[in-house]
């Protein structure tokens, strides 16, 4: 069996779909996936599993997206709310550009960049446990390499699907992560301690000594990541992208990840070596929106765009 729900969105312009949603290009079919103009995620929300399907069919500044909901469970039509909430929250469709364009049109780097990124968004991971998780897992290893890793604890821990001849794997639950024990994380690639860090603090959450959603009540991003910290396997580095891309907090920025220091000493410091602490001064320019200039300047890169 498998039940359909249709709706249509209206982001607030400026929304360029293709460029948001291009980020997932090359993923995997059955977990996320951007392929031939329409983007595929499976995940589970109210103990029911969904195939989201979603594709543009509108303009940048006349945005509209056509969504389609999969799922095996029965009465579809009673979580459309929920599903619209769910959908507008991680592509963050009614985020306002104009004010982070007016705040940095200054910049001599994003001045260049924006124009050909214009109407760019960041997603939001589903929810904060699986921002914690997936930063854990790149701690320390390329994106290429974490990305394999996630796929892998995905599929070894998450929930399937099967709509027709679809097939998709959820995103493993805190209680599923606390259950499982060092050599399953091994099997997927990683390290014994990361292993412990996911599975202790998947069992806290479990527990209900840490409750990850409970953060987003708390407006001083500073002090999530404070609290973040103070949490076995969780350095600033970690807390940082996580509170970005769990909780979208734009005011925040990871100065201390190799990556980000080598784009802005290209983009900024003609490719010399920069230290952290360089790189959080210059982040400090962009105010509260400098999550976002990050995401920028990391999506000019990965699209080849130079200033």
């Amino acid at each position: 069996m498998c039940e359909k729900l249709e709706f249509v969105f209206y982001p607030v312009p400026p929304y360029n779909f293709d460029i948001s949603a291009s980020i997932f290009t090359g993923g995997d079919r059955e977990i996320r996936i951007y392929n031939n103009g329409i983007f595929r995620q499976s995940f589970c929300r109210t103990e029911r599993r969904f195939i989201l399907e979603i594709k543009s069919s509108g303009t940048t500044e006349n945005p509209e997206l056509k969504c389609r909901i999969l799922s095996d469970s029965p009465e579809l039509k009673g979580v459309t709310e929920n599903m619209k909430e769910f959908v507008s929250t991680i592509f963050n469709l009614d985020d306002n550009l104009v004010p982070f364009y007016d705040r940095v049109r200054d910049d001599p780097v994003l001045a260049v960049i924006i124009p050909k990124l214009y109407g760019l968004k960041p997603p939001t991971t589903p929810t904060v446990f699986e921002a914690l998780v997936d930063s854990i897992i790149e701690q320390q290893i390329s994106l290429s390499v974490a990305h394999r890793l996630q796929n892998r604890l995905i599929k070894l821990f998450g929930d399937t699907i099967t709509c027709g001849d679809t097939t998709g794997y959820c995103y493993p639950t805190p209680e599923r992560l606390a259950k499982a024990d060092i050599p399953q994380f091994r099997a997927t690639g990683l390290t014994n301690r990361k292993g412990e860090y996911i599975r202790d603090i998947s069992a806290a959450i479990v527990a209900g000594d840490i409750d990850p959603e409970e953060l987003k009540r708390e407006n001083d991003t500073v002090e999530i990541i404070r609290y973040l910290r103070s949490i076995r396997g969780i350095g600033r580095w970690t807390a940082e992208l996580t509170v970005i891309r769990g909780m979208h907090r734009l005011d925040a920025f990871p100065a201390d990840d190799v990556g980000f220091q080598r784009i802005i000493s290209c983009f900024y410091f003609n490719g010399r070596k920069i230290s952290a602490d360089e790189t959080r001064d210059l982040a400090g320019r962009w105010g509260e929106w400098q999550g976002l200039a990050g995401f920028y300047l990391e999506m000019a890169e990965l699209r080849g765009i130079t200033p």
